[in-house]
């Protein structure tokens, strides 16, 4: 029995999207980088478990002469950190290069690549993966947490019930005639 394939898996170019969204820029110039990326990592955590998909947040080793390194933050989230001297575009290329084949397979519905790099749209298009641009991926964002306080939210009840129509004195007779008072 074959399993059902992944929605999507989503590669997010971290840096790209921090330095393209206002509020992860604002928090990167008054708390710092690494505040940025658990703010990014955050919010994708959210969304990526909302949405159902594999999310990768690939960050550059930034020059920091490191090895690379991966952090998985839930079941669909993880963080890869390139290698020295790789860049998160290479990486992404890379990863999209040798899940062209599974997602040939339809293992995966949807292969979606995040970042505003324009010379990385149509590379990763050339693997066949979808792009979404930094703004177009906070837009989807901001959908989703709506989604997400709107099914949260207690139903309210309809004024157009019988309880809600009545005058509260024949309200009051009704409540005692159940009871058996009168």
């Amino acid at each position: 029995m074959s399993c059902p394939p992944v929605p999507a898996v989503l590669l997010v170019d971290g840096y790209n999207i921090i330095g393209a969204w206002s509020c992860l820029k604002k928090t990167r110039d008054t708390a710092g980088l690494e505040a940025a990326r658990r703010e990014l990592v955050e919010t994708m955590t959210s969304y990526s478990s909302f949405q159902g998909y594999e999310t990768k947040i690939v960050f550059d080793a930034h020059y920091q002469n490191t090895a690379s390194n991966q952090e998985v933050i839930t079941e669909l989230l993880s963080i890869h950190y390139t290698d020295f001297g790789q860049t998160a575009d290479s990486y992404i290329e890379k990863t999209c290069a040798s899940l062209r084949y599974e997602f040939l397979q339809s293992k995966m519905a949807r292969l979606i690549v995040a970042t505003s790099d324009r010379a990385q749209q149509l590379t990763v298009q050339g693997y066949g993966a979808e792009w979404l641009s930094a703004e177009q991926l906070c837009g989807e964002v901001k959908t989703t947490i709506c989604l997400v306080k709107q099914r949260a939210k207690p139903r309210q009840h309809s004024p157009r019930r019988l309880a809600s129509s009545i005058d509260p004195k024949a309200k009051q007779k009704l409540v005692e005639l159940r009871m058996g008072l009168k």
